[in-house]
């Protein structure tokens, strides 16, 4: 899998800034994609080293379009912590 595959897009919210203060950044990332791959996309993407990995699966919501309900995708999410000194610049 190419590294650019692993790694959707970054997520940036409010509650995600709050934890750059802990070398903690968000990231959409590919459902089959697994901890060791994200770790390598995000070292060679933004030439940083990465200390830990968390992935969680985020269920999809249902919504209601043209009285009909459905449910929207379910994605990956990965909270990479890197390590002391370390820096990502999302902006």
């Amino acid at each position: 899998m190419n590294i650019y595959d692993v790694i959707q897009e970054p997520l940036i919210s409010e509650k995600g800034s709050k934890h750059e203060k802990q070398r903690k950044y968000y990231f959409k990332v590919s459902p089959k994609a697994q901890k060791h791959e994200i770790q390598d996309a995000v070292e060679k993407i933004f030439n940083v080293k990465v200390k830990k990995v968390n992935t969680m699966i985020v269920g999809g919501k249902w919504k209601r379009v043209r009285f009909r309900p459905g449910k929207t995708a379910e994605w990956k999410k990965a909270i990479v912590t890197l390590k002391e000194g370390q820096k990502i610049s999302l902006t």
